[in-house]
Order: structure tokens, then sequence, then C-alpha cells
């Protein structure tokens, strides 16, 4: 079932737990301590709070990604860059063969403004959804302050370069960014820069590892470079990405630290189609027909590289270019 125009949004009224309910055309969600609802005309379904909290997070930092958002194997979000689906069971086979699944498509502002709005009143003082399991509080129990430094932290996405005059500034400790507790062998060196009078503007370098090791969030890419449409995002990664990323067009993993390991399904079933190890020097390609989660059993650095360019989606879903990088 798709419906196209939302009947009632915005919040309810704060149940014995303190949290407040919020609804979102005909979606419903609620959470008390332990759990999140979603509930939809043809079915409900429920999840962890902080596995909802970390997923919901991502969706609203990142302005809801190239594709497919699920935060687990039911609900998720669809991005139409001006628009946004949410559904339940749409990218589940069982959920669509039984004619339980539900979607409703949002203008993105209104539905980024009802999922901050959840996100703020549903996460509390301590629990950060962008830190790694043991470097935050706990997700759970009765209503409790909230982090609002957290959930609203800055996310870098440099116009150029980081480091660059007037762009996105190095990690320091004095800006806030210690290294990380996994990554304390990382040389923080910068490399010497000569530029000639007259470009000192224009030519720029940063020790970028020493950048990754004072990450303070995981699975979150971040812009650090633009050249046209192709955008350099690296990130660190620690225990599982919260979210399943479906996606409409081909992502460049190239590993560079540690290891992750990928699983790799088809991106409208869910049916289980690869597991990928990736180790240092390792470099993958998730096609645009798949979705995949990582894992990471310690903290480790990734590079993706992401094509930007907006015709992408439309030219790939039409046949005009492939879900894949290479033909053979």
């Amino acid at each position: 079932m798709s419906v196209t125009a939302p009947i009632q949004t915005g919040p309810g009224e704060a149940n014995v737990d303190g949290y407040h309910s919020f609804r979102l055309g005909e979606f419903k969600f609620s959470r008390d301590e332990y759990f999140v609802y979603v509930e939809w005309p043809t079915g409900k379904h429920v999840m962890s709070a902080d596995a909802f909290l970390r997923a919901l997070q991502r969706d609203v930092a990142w302005q809801f990604f190239y594709g497919i958002v699920n935060f687990d194997g039911v609900v998720g979000t669809v991005n139409h860059y001006g628009t946004v689906d949410l559904f339940a069971g749409r990218y589940n086979d069982v959920y669509r063969k039984a004619e339980l699944d539900h979607l409703e498509n949002f203008s993105t502002a209104l539905i980024k403004s009802t999922f901050e709005e959840m996100l703020d009143d549903w996460t509390n003082d301590g629990f950060d959804p962008f830190a790694s399991p043991t470097e935050t509080g706990s997700a759970f129990g009765i209503k409790r302050g909230n982090n609002r430094a957290a959930i609203t932290r800055h996310r870098v996405t440099a116009a150029r370069m980081v480091s660059m005059p007037g762009d996105e500034p190095l990690r320091t400790n004095d800006n806030g960014h210690p290294i990380n507790r996994h990554f304390l062998d990382v040389p923080q060196d910068e490399p010497v820069k000569e530029a000639e009078p007259g470009f000192e503007a224009e030519v720029n370098a940063f020790n970028f590892f020493a950048y990754l090791s004072r990450s303070q969030v995981t699975w979150n890419p971040s812009v650090v470079s633009v050249c046209g449409d192709s955008l350099y995002c690296p990130t660190t990664e620690e225990y599982i990405l919260p979210i399943i990323h479906g996606n409409d067009r081909v992502e460049w993993f190239i590993q560079l630290s540690d290891e992750l390991i990928w699983q790799v399904e088809d991106r409208d079933t869910g049916a289980a189609l690869a597991k990928v190890t990736m180790r240092p020097g390792d470099v993958a390609a998730m096609p645009a027909d798949i979705r995949h989660q990582g894992y990471a059993p310690k903290r480790a650095m990734l590079l993706v590289w992401e094509n930007a360019d907006p015709d992408l989606p439309a030219l790939i879903s039409s046949g005009q270019l492939p879900s894949v990088p290479i033909v053979i």
C-alpha cells in the first residue's frame, strides 16, 4: 500500500516512561524503556531502542543519504532528493508477498523535522547514537534529560578539502578531537607545505591517517575532499553499521586499516548474496542493486568513494547505465 499525503504528523502525549509518541502520516512511532514500536495500517514492528536511535541518527545527519536507509530488515527510508519515502516491509520479500507492506512519501523537510524531534525526545543524557557501544552511555530506561550536543554535532562536508583556507579545519586536541584509544599508534606529524607566493590558498596537504585517528564517531562517512561530483568520504568503523544501506549508485570501498566484514544482500528482497571480508589494501565496489551492512571487530579506517552525480539514480534505474562498475 502506498500513500502520497500525510494524514497527521507531530508528537503525541508522553507515556508513563516519559517518552512522546510521534505520527508521520499513517505511521506511528513510540518507545518505552527498552524498545521502539513502529505501527502502520497493516502491521506493527519492534526494534531495540539503541539500534533504532543509531539508525535514526544517521538518517537525519546524512540527509537520508543515497538511496535506501534500512533501519533493519523491515523499516526504512528512500531518498528521492526532495521527497522521502517512509516504508515498512516494502524491501522485505515476505512482507510484500503477504501484502503487509506500507509506504508513504513526505517532503524532505517534513520527515526530517519529525525525525529530529523524535531523536531529541528519545535520546537520553549520556547516550551518543554516533559513538561505539564502549564510548557511550545507555539508551535504555525511563526518560532522563537529553544529549543535544551529540545528536546535533557538526558533520564534516568539505567544499574543497579539509585544511584549505576557509574550509573544514584539521582535528586537534585543542578543538576537542583527541586521538581515539584504538589509534594511539598512528603518527601525528603533518606534511611540509611550500606553496609558491600567491598560491597559498590553492595548495595544501594534511595527514589523512592522523585526521581519521581523531574521529569521535563511527560509521559516519564525512566529506574530506571534493573534485566535481567525486567525493572522498572516509570513516572509522567499530561494532556494527547501524543501517543496511541500499544503493542507488555504485560505491567504492578502500580498506585502510584493520578488518571489515560486509553482509551483502539483494536490495529489493533482502536475499543473501555474499559475505565480503576486507583487510588493509583491499578494494571493493558495492553495486547499485544491492544492500550492505558492515561488522568491525576493532575500530577500522575505511575510505568510501562516492559519485554524487544527481543523474545517476535515474540513469541506472532506467537501464541506461549498468548497476555494476564493470561489465564483462
